[in-house]
């Protein structure tokens, strides 16, 4: 594991259902705190220290890891899995012919994320665990 990566700030845009989707499921499994979730669409965010506007940090996933490296795309998710002990998951999609449609899938979905979540964000809401401090629980388990 590259213990330069953690822990690694993880931004992401707290309006999307799919990205909440996702962030909900990796707090749930980061047992050893090395992601920090950040959400840039709240009103108090400031992207300065991050070297980038805050249309450039919603169009493109973006993350900080510990040495202060800016990591954006794919491999800001192959990090995240990596920390949770997953990055057996995602390690194909740094091979040869897989990192590029990687890439383009990705390039593919991040344009269209919006109009994804708005259509699909309701059953993604449905999923998303419900996370207080570092406790998540699976919708409606009422534990």
């Amino acid at each position: 594991m590259d213990t330069q990566a953690y822990p690694m700030e993880f931004l992401y845009d707290g309006e999307c259902a799919i990205c909440r989707f996702d962030v909900a499921h990796l707090r749930r499994h980061d047992r050893h705190g090395r992601l920090r979730f950040i959400d840039i669409s709240g009103a108090g965010f400031d992207p300065a220290p991050y070297g980038r506007s805050k249309a450039e940090l919603l169009a493109r996933i973006t993350a900080r890891r510990a040495d202060g490296r800016i990591v954006e795309g794919p491999e800001v998710f192959r990090l995240a899995l990596a920390a949770n002990g997953l990055g057996w998951l995602v390690a194909p999609t740094r091979w040869p012919g897989l990192a590029c449609i990687t890439e383009a899938s990705y390039r593919c979905f991040a344009r269209h994320r919006v109009q994804l979540s708005r259509r699909f964000g309701g059953i993604f809401a449905r999923l998303t665990p419900v996370c207080d401090e570092d406790v998540c629980q699976r919708p409606g388990s009422g534990s």
